[in-house]
């Protein structure tokens, strides 16, 4: 179970690691302001969507060190090896790409017209 004490400590050594106000942090992760009001101040608990935010944005945070305190912060292996994260982004562009194949547009008089690639 996740101690909601200790992580709002570890919240705020990123914080402070980084340099932010709780308004640039929640800019950077895309959560709203309040949002991160409301953690600091207890008032809510962190969901898993904010802490998969937290981890997606900050390369130098361990997720064992965010949720239980396991491990070192910020993470030593980040320059030595690719992490996880670069690796999804890597393989992403990998994928093959899509072509469109056909563009269907409806009228409000019930009428369409279909384009199709040549």
């Amino acid at each position: 179970m996740l101690d909601t004490t200790s992580f709002l400590s570890r919240l705020k050594t990123i914080l402070a690691h980084n340099e932010l106000s709780s308004a640039a942090f929640a800019d950077l992760i895309h959560v709203q302001r309040s949002s991160i009001s409301h953690l600091l101040n207890g008032r809510n608990k962190p969901s898993l969507e904010f802490i998969m935010k937290v981890d997606e944005a900050f390369l130098e945070v361990d997720l064992e060190w965010l949720l239980y305190g396991k491990g070192t912060f910020p993470k030593t292996e980040i320059s030595n090896t690719p992490s996880n994260k670069a690796t999804k982004a890597q393989t992403a562009k990998k994928e093959k790409k899509k072509n469109i194949e056909r563009i269907i547009m409806f009228y409000t008089d019930g009428t369409f017209k279909s384009y199709t690639e040549l």
